[in-house]
């Protein structure tokens, strides 16, 4: 008995040494935080956009891209945008095609050769200029798609022109757009702008 007491004593302590030098588990890494795809945004399928913006922030880095498509009854924006804060955020066509950082005053007001109310909803609404307010989500990227009946490339249809003299710009404001209060909805400063331009033409081969 004081054999099979002490080998059951040693089979203890050898497995309790293999307990003890088994190492910790370890906890899988944080997943790494997702990145603005600023260069993913391309044009779609066979349609050739009418006009594009570069969309850069208050230091001068390119954060997104803004395509316009020409439709018989207006403009069709494709927008990809990242280094938002999370949440709503107001976006409007603005008057002047210049994106001075850090403030983008450059640009102007929005967009309102009619003279009318801001705000899709102001019963004397709407400006040329203003747009739905699209989402960002929690990494602070937004990819949408906003129409508007009031623009147009070079004016066609009596829309007010994104490319006339003295050119016009996209810019994104820190907060939501309520589509009624004078003059820009209560959407705060302006975060992002991008000048837009006619695209360029294609390379030759």
């Amino acid at each position: 008995m004081k054999i099979a007491a002490a080998a059951a004593l040693a089979l203890l302590a050898v497995s309790g040494a293999a307990v003890a030098a088994d190492p910790a588990p370890q906890s899988p890494p944080p997943p790494a935080p997702a990145q603005p795809r600023t260069q993913s945004i391309a044009q779609p399928g066979s349609l050739s956009p009418a006009a594009v913006a570069d969309l850069k922030d208050a230091t001068g880095k390119l954060v997104g891209r803004a395509f316009f498509y020409e439709g018989p009854r207006g403009m069709l924006m494709r927008i990809e945008v990242g280094g938002l804060t999370p949440g709503w955020h107001g976006v409007h066509i603005h008057e002047k095609g210049v994106c001075t950082a850090p403030d983008f005053a450059s640009a102007g007001a929005h967009l309102n050769p009619g003279r009318k109310s801001h705000g899709l909803l102001h019963a004397q609404g709407a400006e040329a200029g203003d747009l739905p307010s699209f989402f960002a989500d929690a990494s602070g990227v937004a990819r949408t798609s906003l129409f508007s009946d009031l623009i147009s490339a070079k004016g066609s249809g009596g829309r007010a022109a994104l490319l006339d003299a003295d050119g016009s710009a996209v810019v994104v404001h820190a907060g939501p757009d309520d589509q009624s209060t004078q003059p820009t909805g209560g959407s705060g400063a302006r975060v992002v702008c991008g000048v837009i331009n006619a695209p360029a033409p294609p390379a030759a081969r």
